[in-house]
């Protein structure tokens, strides 16, 4: 029914033709990649060819040896890398072609974001597409002139033989095509100061989101496309729009969205939490492949959907993702590994994409007895949830009350029977080969899912929530730090080895902040503005304004990337200018604010068109055209006042609180005897001091 198309890309003036497998070989070969951590990488080592991990020394030693660069970057959980390894890179005959004639450099697109950026650039630029496998020839200095995502063999050896011909034969031409795309390459990501500029006005945004609301699915939430993914940036950033300005037409298709989503099969309704996308238009039938940035994320924004709705689906799906990334990606140590793959052993014992998750109608018949004629119209056991092969991927599409009317039973007792047949399934589907995991710890990431557990204290009250999020900020802080706030980017089985990209700092800047929010413990704010500082000084673009993507203390690559467009990860640089926004609510006097307005006016020129694109830098715009409220708590019960007030979706605020005076200048001059005082400032002014949370809200309401 429902299977995604194998995807050829090419050169157009290098294509070649048609598709023949390979037989598998045995693993009788060791490569460099055994010295790796990265489960992607350990993943190749045994194949007969020559694998090289990225470093400097490997492109030294391709110029020496003159031999073109062959770059092929994937990740742990991409099915169709894993195709293209059995097809090709296991294959002897292939690896000889590529040993004799190429430096072969194998690349985990998680750990090395920035070789990753700037190729897949290329390839889109050469064939106007882009997607993992991302095979890439380059000269020896790195400068690529053919790309590629997933090759069947034949096609893949006729392309290598012709590429050596051409490198050896018609050198000249390969230069200067490979210098004409790295100017491209540099063109494209360039970002200009702009002076003189106004910052976006609350008109143009309204203009930009109704030019946005266009592509919406009002019916099934989402964008009228597929394959369809999450982006939960979007969506946040229109729940904050929705909320700020009254907009209940566009609170509904947030709502809406949330909805379908999590009545969607894209959401694991026997495990919990969420897969990368669905490749449908109704969030059926997943790409099966689940990542832990998608579901911190999306922990974080069910948060705050509830927190603004108190729809209970948004809490069970914010306990439930969390539930499964602390059964599935929990590290003892507290931090958080990186996916679980889309592919499993099925009953025959070979890899199958979805294989551990779908469901046949006669296992489900066997396994819930009576039960099941409701749970067959609960999840579309029907022609609306079938996949392919006579496999049932669960779908909801009618809300409780909805199949509790039709079987005439209470809407509680719905719920107990499907819960008690989603603990079955459970218990069965545990019986099966699991998906592989990629164990290994990625320093952005895992703010991400700091953030999102943060934000599920914040607005659900739990607080083993916040005891996780402390576990896991104290293993950022004790594994991925070093003593001059500088980061690491990865770490795995007690090793960290890759310097921290803008991401890794923008993402743990902001949990930091996030996390000093619910527990007022100054070191989590002087470990983010600490971070912050140093990504100041390394990584800054003093031209533009804009930070770099990598640190001035890395290898320079052809390009060194700033990142601006918001994707199913926001843009470093938009978490940068939050970050700076709210920190120069705290530091007036240290020029936090210009840099974020500066880098606002630098981006600008986009919303217009491509709000979807520039979603988390809207915030911003907000912030700066609307009240942003400066919230201080002084008191012997300041910690409970606090929980109170941070309960309550504020977006366009910050909270600080201490006992006494703190070292905030927030905090100066506010402590009274016997008395916990609630301040509520705008740059530092403030209104009289209230008691109690009620009358923080009403004084909100009364600044508008």
């Amino acid at each position: 029914m429902l299977k995604r198309s194998t995807i050829l890309l090419v050169l157009p003036f290098f294509f070649f033709g048609c598709n023949q497998k390979s037989d598998k070989v045995t693993h009788k070969h060791t490569n460099a990649l055994i010295n790796e951590t990265s489960p992607y990488l350990l993943q190749h080592a045994h194949n007969p060819v020559n694998w090289e991990a990225w470093s400097p020394e490997v492109l030294e030693r391709a110029q020496k040896e003159d031999k073109p660069l062959l770059i092929s970057i994937g990740y742990a959980a991409c099915h169709w890398c894993h195709v293209m390894e059995k097809e090709c890179f296991e294959d002897e005959e292939v690896a000889q072609l590529m040993n004799e004639n190429f430096i072969s450099i194998k690349i985990d697109r998680e750990e090395r974001p920035d070789v990753d950026q700037i190729y897949m650039d290329a390839i889109q630029m050469m064939s106007g597409n882009g997607g993992w496998p991302l095979n890439i020839v380059a000269l020896p200095d790195g400068r690529p002139f053919w790309g590629a995502t997933y090759v069947p063999k034949d096609n893949w050896v006729k392309s290598l033989q012709q590429l050596t011909e051409l490198y050896k034969n018609d050198k000249a031409r390969v230069t200067q095509y490979a210098a004409d795309l790295a100017n491209g390459i540099h063109a494209i990501n360039l970002v200009e100061n702009a002076e003189n500029s106004d910052l976006y006005s609350l008109d143009q945004l309204d203009a930009a989101v109704t030019n946005w609301s266009q592509y919406f699915d009002s019916f099934l939430g989402g964008y009228k496309r597929a394959p369809k993914f999450m982006m939960p940036n979007n969506w946040d950033f229109l729940l904050h729009y929705a909320t700020a300005n009254n907009k209940p037409e566009l609170m509904e298709q947030v709502n809406t969205t949330l909805r379908r989503m999590a009545y969607g099969g894209v959401y694991d309704h026997v495990g919990g939490g969420f897969s990368r996308y669905a490749v449908d238009s109704t969030w059926h039938v997943p790409h099966f492949e689940k990542m832990l940035y998608d579901n911190g994320q999306l922990a974080s924004l069910y948060a705050k959907a509830y927190a603004v709705t108190k729809n209970e689906m948004y809490k069970e799906v914010v306990d439930e993702t969390i539930g499964f990334v602390q059964e599935e990606l929990w590290d003892e140590n507290g931090g958080f590994y990186s996916s679980l793959d889309a592919d499993s052993l099925n009953e025959e014992g070979e890899l199958e994409e979805g294989a551990y998750y779908v469901w046949t109608k006669e296992e489900l018949t066997q396994l819930l007895g009576g039960d099941y004629s409701i749970f067959e119209a609960y999840y579309n056991i029907n022609s609306y949830g079938l996949w392919e092969e006579g496999n049932y991927v669960l779908i909801k599409d009618k809300s409780d009350a909805e199949i509790a009317e039709k079987f005439n039973i209470s809407v509680s007792e719905l719920k107990n029977k499907m819960e008690n047949a989603l603990g079955v399934l459970k218990t069965e589907r545990a019986k099966r080969d699991k998906p592989r995991l990629d164990d290994k710890i990625l320093t952005s990431w895992n703010g991400l899912m700091l953030k999102g557990l943060v934000d599920a204290y914040r607005y659900l009250g739990n607080d083993a929530y916040l005891e996780m999020a402390l576990k896991n900020a104290k293993f950022i802080e004790t594994e991925m730090m070093k003593d001059d706030h500088s980061l690491f980017r990865n770490h795995k089985e007690g090793k960290s080895s890759i310097n921290g990209f803008l991401e890794d700092y923008a993402s743990v800047i902001e949990a930091y902040l996030d996390l000093y929010e619910v527990t007022f413990d100054e070191k989590w704010l002087n470990h983010s503005k600490k971070l912050l500082d140093y990504t100041k000084i390394h990584f800054m673009d003093k031209e533009s304004g804009m930070f770099f993507f990598t640190s001035d203390e890395d290898h320079s690559l052809i390009r060194r990337s700033i990142e601006t467009n918001d994707n199913v990860i926001s843009a470093s640089n938009s978490i940068m200018a939050k970050n700076l926004l709210k920190f120069h609510k705290l530091y007036p006097e240290e020029g936090y604010g210009d840099i974020a307005k500066q880098m606002v006016l630098n981006v600008q020129k986009d919303f217009d068109t491509s709000a979807q694109g520039f979603s988390n830098w809207l915030h911003v715009v907000l912030y700066e055209n609307q009240n942003f409220y400066e919230i201080a708590l002084v008191g012997d019960n300041y910690k409970k006042l606090g929980k109170q007030v941070a309960g309550n979706y504020l977006p366009n605020s910050i909270l600080v609180g201490s006992k006494a005076e703190g070292n905030l200048e927030l905090l100066e001059n506010r402590h009274v005897d016997g008395q916990t005082l609630a301040y509520v400032c705008i740059e530092g002014t403030c209104k009289l001091p209230v008691t109690t949370s009620a009358e923080v809200l009403q004084q909100i309401q009364s600044f508008r």
